[in-house]
C-alpha cells in the first residue's frame, strides 16, 4: 500500500466490538491480570498501553522500521537514544548546524558525564571521516538541518560511519517519513519530534525513536519504561489522528514553502534563502536524490539588522511568532533568540547562525496570503536603495518593469 493509505489503515481496523471506525483510547493506568504476573500483554501503562502500542506500530511502518518507542517529548526520545549508546569515554560526532535543544542535551548533560562531542562538516566526507575515531559510538545528524536547512548525503555518511563501527542516528523531523526514509538509506536509528509535522496541530508534545535492528533498539525500549518518560494515551490518540492527514498536509506545506522561497529569493531585503527545493541550494541535488519532496521549512537572512529581523518577525499577521514548527498554522521564529538561544552566542557564530536569520514554518493556509504577509512586512522595513527601486517597479505596470 502507498504511504497515505498506510497512515490511515495500518493497525487501525474498525473496532470489532462496537464497529467504531476510529480505534478507542485506552485511557487507563492499569490492567486486570489473569493471575499474579500473568496478563494479556498489558499490566501498567508506563510499560505498555494499547493506544501507544498502536501508534508505535504505525510510526515503525511509516519509517520502514521494525520497532518504535514513543516518548513524552522529542528530547526525551533523544535522551533515551543517547543514554542507550553513550558511556563515559565515548564520543558522538554532530554537524555544525544542530537544533538548540539537542546541543543543550549533549553539552549540558552528556559532556559532564564524560562523553565527548565532536563537531564536523558533514558535507565534507574527508573531514567527517577524520572526526570519527575509535571512541565514536554515534554519528548524529539532521537532514534537512535546523535551522539552516542544510542537506547531507545520508547513504554516504552511513557507509563511512559503519566502516568505523559507529551507529548513525538521523533526526527526520523536518523531512518526515512522507518525504524521506533514513533507514532505507543506511541509518540505524531515526528520531522525531512528533510534536511537529507528525502530530501537526500544535496540541501534542511527543517524541519517537525508530529502528530495525533489535540490538540497536532494545536498550532504548528498556529506557522508555525505566525512565518513565512516556506520553499519555490521549496524546497518542491525537497523533494517530494527525498522521491520517500527514500526506495531504505535507503536500501543502511543501507547496507553500516553495512559493515563499521563490518570492523571498527575489526580494531586495533578503540576503540569502535556505530551501533545498531551490536549484541554488548547495544540497539541492542530494535532496532531489534522497527525498521525494523538499519539505515545508524555509529560512532566510534579512538584509538588515538584528533589530529589524526581530521587528519583522513580531509584526506578521498570519505567521505567529512562536517556538516549534510543523503546525497547520504558519509560524515564524528568530532562532538565535528562540529555538537556539541555549547555545552561547560565540558558538552560534561559529555555527554560521547569524542574528538576522529568520525561520519560517508555513502552515496549510493559502500560499497567496502567506506570501503577501511576508512581502508586506519586508516592504515596510526601512527601504534600501534597491528596495525603493523594487517598490517603484511594483507600483508600475509589469510591462514597464
Amino acid at each position: 500500500m502507498e504511504f497515505a493509505t498506510r497512515a490511515i489503515h495500518f493497525r487501525q481496523p474498525t473496532d470489532p466490538l462496537t464497529g467504531a471506525v476510529t480505534p478507542p483510547i485506552y485511557q487507563t493506568t492499569t490492567f486486570e491480570q489473569v493471575a499474579p504476573g500473568e496478563h494479556r500483554g498489558f499490566d501498567y501503562s508506563r510499560t505498555n498501553n494499547p493506544t501507544r502500542q498502536r501508534l508505535e506500530a504505525v510510526l515503525a511502518d511509516l519509517e520502514h522500521g521494525a520497532h518504535a518507542a514513543v516518548f513524552a517529548s522529542g528530547l526525551a526520545a533523544e535522551h533515551a537514544v543517547l543514554l542507550a549508546h553513550l558511556t563515559p569515554g565515548t564520543s558522538i560526532v554532530v554537524p555544525h548546524d544542530l537544533y538548540g535543544g539537542t546541543w543543550r542535551l549533549l553539552h549540558k548533560v552528556f559532556a559532564p558525564l564524560g562523553c565527548r562531542i565532536t563537531r564536523a562538516d558533514f558535507s565534507d566526507l574527508d573531514a567527517l571521516g577524520a572526526a570519527i575515531d575509535g571512541t565514536t559510538r554515534l554519528v548524529w545528524l539532521e537532514s534537512p538541518t535546523n535551522p539552516r536547512l542544510q542537506v547531507y548525503d545520508i547513504r554516504a555518511i552511513a557507509g563511512l560511519a559503519h566502516a568505523r563501527r559507529a551507529l548513525v542516528v538521523v533526526d527526520n523531523t523536518f523531512a518526515t517519513p512522507c518525504f524521506q526514509q533514513p533507514l532505507d538509506l543506511g541509518a540505524d536509528l531515526v528520531v522525531h519530534s512528533v510534536t511537529k509535522y507528525l502530530a501537526g496541530h500544535s496540541d501534542v508534545i511527543q517524541g519517537a525513536a525508530i529502528a530495525r535492528d533489535p540490538a540497536v533498539f532494545d536498550q532504548v525500549k528498556f529506557l522508555q519504561n525505566a525512565l518513565g518518560g512516556v506520553p499519555s494515551a490521549f496524546d497518542c490518540w491525537l497523533t494517530l489522528r494527525g498522521l491520517k492527514t500527514l500526506d495531504l498536509r505535507m503536500e501543502r506545506h511543501a507547496g507553500n514553502a516553495r512559493r515563499i522561497a521563490e518570492t523571498l529569493a527575489g526580494h531586495p531585503r533578503v540576503r540569502r534563502v535556505y530551501y533545498p527545493g531551490l536549484a541554488t541550494h548547495p544540497g539541492h541535488d542530494i535532496a532531489a536524490a534522497q527525498m521525494t519532496g523538499f519539505g515545508g521549512m524555509v529560512a532566510f537572512e534579512l538584509e538588515g539588522t538584528a533589530a529589524e529581523a526581530s521587528r519583522f518577525a513580531a509584526s506578521r499577521r498570519l505567521f505567529a511568532l512562536a517556538e516549534s514548527l510543523g503546525s497547520v498554522r504558519a509560524l515564524i521564529s528568530v532562532p538565535g533568540l528562540m529555538t537556539h538561544a541555549s547555545i552561547p552566542a560565540d558558538v552560534r557564530r561559529s555555527m554560521g547562525l547569524p542574528e538576522t536569520l529568520i525561520r519560517l514554518s508555513p502552515g496549510i493556509e493559502h500560499p497567496r496570503d502567506l506570501v503577501a504577509d511576508l512581502v508586506e512586512g519586508l516592504d515596510a522595513l526601512t527601504p534600501t536603495a534597491a528596495g525603493r527601486a523594487h517598490a517603484a517597479c511594483v507600483g508600475r505596470a509589469h510591462a514597464a518593469c
